[in-house]
């Protein structure tokens, strides 16, 4: 890049290590946590900004604002043209539509019902949490969002969230989920193996199964299950959550068969490496984190959260018509490696 282009928090992690000040810049706090520049290789297309998420509160704003003016003469230059990928929101594309979205409070759920919302649809935000779900409505001050405070694994919830709904729901986003520990099969432990799947699968089963009703009455409507690359390989994650994930592709493709004729669309996107991906437990079995290491360092690149609903708020728009029992990987091109 030329020496002289303007280093911004939105410029690329990839345009702040060509340049001569920035490289130096980035390299110099890589180095103070013993990191290098190879760390970043999957991360390269993404904004400097977004290391704030990836550090899960280790790296605070204030460290990214301090890079910025150390690479403009001690200023904070107004944000311009970068050559990291942008969301462009499609005004009105879920006008009059109802979408719920399942684990909306955080991640790639929050980030597809601010979207949903921004192109017009009604949302109902659906989160364990309500302290994020209020933060979450209060984003979004002139937009349609109604939150449900709830657990998919229950069935008590389901009915709320299907009553906040209302007569018509035009779409769903079964994006809630959780990580396993990745252990393998035989460390496993019942407790483990109970929440993932009660969270990742049966409460995508259980919500799906409660909002179809509605939408085959209505001949028409969309569903979008969020899979992940541990539901195309064996090698992503643990036992719990690659068995769950793999279940949701079935899922989908079972729903996809029998409700297409319905006019239904049923598909999933199986994201890879997310920026702000869900957290892992505390405890993460050594042996099972040793085998997985050499394949998950090869993952080419780390999507935003944004991104993940770029492709899910396709599938569930009318733009996806004719895609139907498609199982999109939305994983930078791990999935062909």
């Amino acid at each position: 890049m030329s020496e002289n282009k303007v280093l911004t928090a939105a410029s690329s992690i990839g345009d702040w290590l060509e340049s001569p000040v920035g490289g130096d810049l980035v390299r110099g706090l890589l180095a103070q946590s013993g990191a290098t520049e190879e760390t970043l290789a999957p991360i390269k297309g993404l904004p400097l900004q977004q290391l704030v998420a990836l550090s899960q509160g280790q790296l605070p704003q204030s460290v990214i604002d301090d890079l910025v003016r150390a690479a403009n003469g001690g200023e904070l230059p107004e944000e311009t043209e970068s050559s990291a990928w942008a969301e462009k929101v499609t005004g009105g594309r879920f006008a009059g539509k109802t979408v719920i979205v399942t684990g909306a409070a955080s991640g790639i759920g929050r980030a597809t019902a601010s979207r949903v919302a921004r192109e017009g649809g009604r949302v109902v935000a659906v989160d364990v949490s309500a302290e994020k779900l209020a933060e979450l409505q209060a984003s979004l001050p002139d937009a349609d969002v109604v939150t449900v405070a709830g657990d998919i694994t229950k069935q008590e919830s389901i009915d709320e969230i299907v009553a906040a709904a209302g007569e018509r729901i035009d779409a769903l986003a079964n994006v809630a989920g959780i990580n396993d520990d990745f252990s393998p099969l035989a460390e496993t432990s019942d407790a483990t193996w109970d929440r993932v799947i009660a969270v990742n699968l049966t409460g995508a089963f259980k919500l799906s199964r409660a909002v179809l009703p509605v939408m085959v009455e209505a001949g028409k409507g969309a569903i979008v299950n969020v899979a992940s690359e541990a539901g195309l390989r064996g090698n992503a994650s643990g036992n719990a959550y690659t068995v769950s994930k793999h279940g949701v592709v079935g899922l989908t493709k079972s729903a996809a068969f029998m409700y297409g004729p319905a006019g239904i669309r049923v598909n999933a996107v199986a994201p890879g490496g997310v920026a702000t991906g869900i957290p892992f437990p505390p405890h993460v079995s050594e042996a099972g984190q040793a085998r997985l290491q050499p394949f998950q360092s090869q993952i080419p690149s780390v999507a935003t959260a944004e991104q993940l609903a770029a492709s899910i708020t396709f599938l569930l728009s009318d733009d996806g018509v004719n895609i139907n029992g498609a199982i999109l990987a939305s994983d930078g091109g791990w999935s062909v490696q």
